[in-house]
């Protein structure tokens, strides 16, 4: 979420736009290609313009603009139906039918572009996550400035009024971003029996039971996150009993354990992001944990750090240890390509890494080994306004 000293949600870069560099790929290109293969990204951003659409090219890691996909300002998360019919977007307004509200907005892919089905209210200012259960029947998104989150249930990808929501309450001990409840994502559990809400706010993760049917969350308990760690994003192993909570305020990571049973989380381990002996507030610059992204076989972990601006990379314990953190063996930290990384992701060949960098405007593109994980620390950078979210279609 923004740092209100030094990143800002919707603040452009006014500098010129970040040179491109040539694309170094050395001994990355020579490895199998999994499928399917796919030929174009969508990127929510910070705009009234809508969600834009790229051509996408996975021999050389080519991205080429396309212009506007769906027409909805503001596209701070996008995340399609588990059978790709439809695409939901979390839309960060101010105001919504005259009220202080983000929205949420469904699409169907009709060619090029997507038809717009239904807008409705999020039920909390700052709408900026949402995610779909894994049978497509619930939408849960998460209201950062509204400390609030709402659930959906629609039909044939169209959503009606909000079926469940909850307005939390509770502060942190970090004065200026924690002077009130913040729910920053949504997410749920790999039997898709619990739901999970990160109130960055409160350093709390919100733990709901899952009615499929009803759309409705119950209360199953909370895990308490340390004070001043502000909890951002929750990722789960693909699989082991795992997740993985971002640490926006103090650019750390939590290794979870996770009981299928009661859908509880027991921290395991705490990684640092930063450098030993370096504090998330240095000098003038503010450092913030971000996102996180897994690869399929679950071997390596990647989060994104702003601030300092890079892309961190950990290898992924087995046997006993299973799921925990360990040292990377090539070049852990590499740079983002630009200013607050935002969302960054693997395309489907798991060759190449594409990052959104939210307050210099770029996407950049980076050559990864499949085999080793390392990242190439130059890549190619593409103009792009406010980029929050990636999604490959």
């Amino acid at each position: 979420m923004k740092n209100s000293r030094a990143i800002t949600r919707r603040s452009l870069v006014k500098s010129a736009a970040l040179a491109s560099t040539a694309l170094a790929v050395p001994n990355l290109l020579a490895q199998s290609k999994p499928k399917p293969a796919s030929t174009r990204i969508l990127v929510g951003n910070g705009t009234t313009d809508g969600v834009l659409s790229f051509g996408w090219d996975e021999e050389t890691g080519i991205l080429s603009p396309q212009g506007v996909a769906a027409k909805i300002g503001h596209s701070t998360w996008l995340d399609y139906s588990p059978d790709r019919r439809y695409l939901y977007v979390a839309s960060e307004v101010d105001q919504f039918q005259g009220q202080p509200s983000g929205a949420v907005g469904s699409f169907a892919p009709a060619g090029g572009r997507f038809t717009p089905l239904s807008l409705v209210a999020s039920h909390g200012g700052g709408t900026c996550h949402l995610a779909i259960d894994k049978t497509g029947h619930v939408v849960l998104c998460a209201n950062y400035s509204g400390g609030s989150a709402s659930s959906f249930l629609p039909k044939d990808g169209k959503l009606g009024e909000a079926v469940w929501t909850e307005h939390y309450k509770g502060t942190g001990p970090v004065a200026d971003r924690q002077e009130a409840a913040h729910a920053h994502f949504a997410s749920f559990s790999p039997n898709n029996q619990f739901a999970y809400i990160n109130d960055l706010g409160a350093d709390k993760i919100h733990i709901y039971r899952l009615n499929t049917a009803t759309g409705v969350l119950t209360p199953a308990g909370a895990y308490n996150a340390k004070p001043g760690d502000g909890p951002r994003t929750l990722h789960f192993h693909p699989t082991e009993k795992i997740a993985y909570c971002v640490n926006e305020l103090n650019s750390t990571v939590t290794v979870l354990r996770w009981s299928a049973a009661d859908g509880s989380l027991t921290p395991i381990q705490t990684v640092n992001l930063l450098p030993d002996g370096v504090a998330p507030r240095h000098g003038k610059i503010t450092n913030t944990g971000c996102d996180a992204i897994l690869t399929g076989d679950g071997r390596f972990i990647y989060f994104a750090n702003r601030g300092d601006d890079f892309i961190m990379a950990f290898e992924i314990e087995t046997g006993s240890d299973a799921g925990r953190l360990k040292p990377f063996k090539g070049t852990a930290r590499t740079s983002s390509g630009g200013v607050t990384p935002r969302n960054f992701r693997l395309d489907p060949t798991e060759r190449w890494m594409l990052v959104a960098n939210q307050n210099s405007s770029n996407l950049s593109v980076f050559a990864r080994d499949p085999k080793t994980g390392q990242l190439s620390n130059q890549g190619k950078n593409y103009p792009c306004p406010t980029p929050m979210c990636i999604v490959f279609v």
